[in-house]
């Protein structure tokens, strides 16, 4: 599953290579090549699992910089190959991928209550919106308490998605993965939900996503008045 970065970094300038590294090779490979007359079931699965976990370690080292939700999917993927390697019982796989997400959510929630709130840096962060100017606006119309609720309550729906998606992944689990892990058929199924995993469940979460952005730059433009490019950051001029 793809998450926000939680430091700065540059946008992907190809966001169909990060789909085709992450979801599609994988998927392919644990479908069709799990057979024993081609890589055997650990063999697909551990191919299958280098891409991501290669990708992802790539982009860490490329940004030279600690990310806490690249570390967790690289955790997660781990935790997937470790499922099938060790023969574990597939409920396991269900319990770890909506334990990923929930713990997410809970994050999220219990963030609010520290200095530094998630929200702050999934969303409402420099890489995003002009921090600096609305923060201006705001103190200058005396609507900083009235801008902080709202944010509050942007938090709550962030957290929505994610245990929305923690939902979501158990059930597709439980559905899709029925064969004993290690097994030439589970491979197969765990490719399936690979695959489902981004329309049923990631286009939702992101859509989801826009929403609280849309409602966020709604609440900044109501409350400052400032126009959507005003709102936005921009990237430094060279």
């Amino acid at each position: 599953m793809s998450m926000p970065s939680s430091s700065p970094r540059p946008k992907s300038q190809h966001p169909l290579t990060d789909l085709i590294i992450s979801i599609l090779i994988p998927s392919i490979i644990m479908m069709k090549l799990s057979g024993e007359e081609y890589l055997g079931s650990d063999g697909a699965l551990i191919l299958a699992l280098a891409f991501p976990l290669g990708w992802g370690i790539l982009e860490l080292i490329r940004y030279r910089s600690f990310n806490w939700i690249a570390l967790l999917g690289l955790v997660s993927t781990l935790l997937t190959g470790g499922i099938g390697l060790l023969r574990l019982d597939t409920q396991w796989l269900a319990v770890k991928e909506a334990t990923v997400p929930c713990l997410l959510g809970v994050a999220v929630l219990v963030s609010t209550r520290t200095r530094y709130p998630l929200v702050r840096t999934l969303l409402y962060s420099p890489q995003i919106l002009n921090i600096d100017k609305i923060q201006t606006h705001l103190e200058q119309r005396g609507v900083q308490a009235v801008f902080e609720q709202r944010l509050l309550r942007a938090t709550y729906w962030l957290s929505s998605t994610f245990f929305f998606s923690a939902t979501m992944n158990y059930i597709l689990a439980k559905w899709l993965v029925t064969s004993p892990s290690g097994s030439e058929a589970f491979n197969a199924e765990l490719g399936q939900m690979t695959l489902l995993s981004y329309p049923m469940i990631a286009i939702p979460c992101t859509l989801m996503m826009l929403g609280i952005l849309y409602y966020l730059w709604r609440t900044i433009h109501g409350l400052t008045g400032l126009s959507l490019e005003e709102i936005l950051a921009h990237p430094p001029q060279k």
